[in-house]
């Protein structure tokens, strides 16, 4: 993480629905929190010393009973039994990150990984996991520590998101559709007409949206298609055994 003064003065303490709420708007996802088992927030102090405002938050739940990737990563510890039985082990010790939000103001400091990093050990369960969306964009949970089960990704994809990279567009601008918007306006012509070709053969897979027009809704749907299939996460508390009774 990139060292600087705000981000010695933060500290992470245990959250409330309130810290959610002030933050909910900034995820990509629908804002609305149902049930969860733990939350922490990431507070910096207000200027002029008027106490301290939420910058970041993280949200834990129980686990959900499917999980492709869960068997993989952890060698079938959760297979092999009857449902209830599998549901008594995996909510003793299994908890899944629901949602990691930081303020726009204070993204790109790493703050993201180290809200992982540092409450992943507060939950007290064996295991943590998580499924992230943007991971191939934005793998903040790998850097806080977690290991990454990575799907097979489409050619498709691949050749877009290099043809992209091409023309000036990043991998990790992927999770922001009015940046890549902006800088497809502004490209060159032959650059702009190489992009478009690719965009073109990239939505032959996608009949609803083939013919769709440029703009902003055609990018949101290309970069959502991009980075549809989740990453699996995983931790293992490495004070912590697996509880059996």
């Amino acid at each position: 993480m990139r060292r600087c003064s705000i981000c010695e003065k933060l500290q992470i303490v245990t959250g409330c629905r309130d810290d959610y709420e002030r933050l909910a708007r900034y995820h990509y996802r629908d804002s609305k929190l149902r049930s969860y088992t733990a939350m922490f927030a990431l507070k910096s102090p207000r200027s002029g010393g008027s106490g301290w405002q939420t910058v970041g938050v993280i949200v834990y739940k129980m686990p959900t009973p499917g999980a492709e990737f869960r068997n993989i990563a952890t060698g079938g510890l959760f297979t092999g039994f009857d449902r209830a039985t599998q549901l008594v082990l995996l909510n003793k010790n299994v908890r899944c990150i629901n949602r990691v939000i930081i303020e726009p103001r204070f993204r790109s400091l790493g703050l993201a990984s180290r809200l992982v990093r540092e409450t992943m050990p507060r939950v007290n369960i064996p295991i943590i996991e998580a499924m992230a969306v943007m991971g191939l964009v934005n793998p903040f949970l790998e850097k806080a520590g977690m290991k990454a089960f990575t799907p097979k990704i489409q050619q498709r994809c691949v050749r877009l998101v290099e043809a992209l990279s091409m023309v000036g567009i990043e991998s990790k601008e992927l999770i922001d559709p009015q940046k890549v918007q902006a800088k497809l306006d502004r490209l060159p012509a032959q650059s702009a007409e190489f992009i478009e070709f690719e965009i073109y053969r990239f939505l032959q897979s996608y009949s609803s949206h083939r013919y769709s027009r440029a703009g902003l809704e055609r990018t949101r749907y290309i970069l959502g298609k991009l980075t549809e299939r989740p990453l699996y996460y995983i931790w293992f508390n490495p004070k912590l055994k697996l509880r059996t009774s």
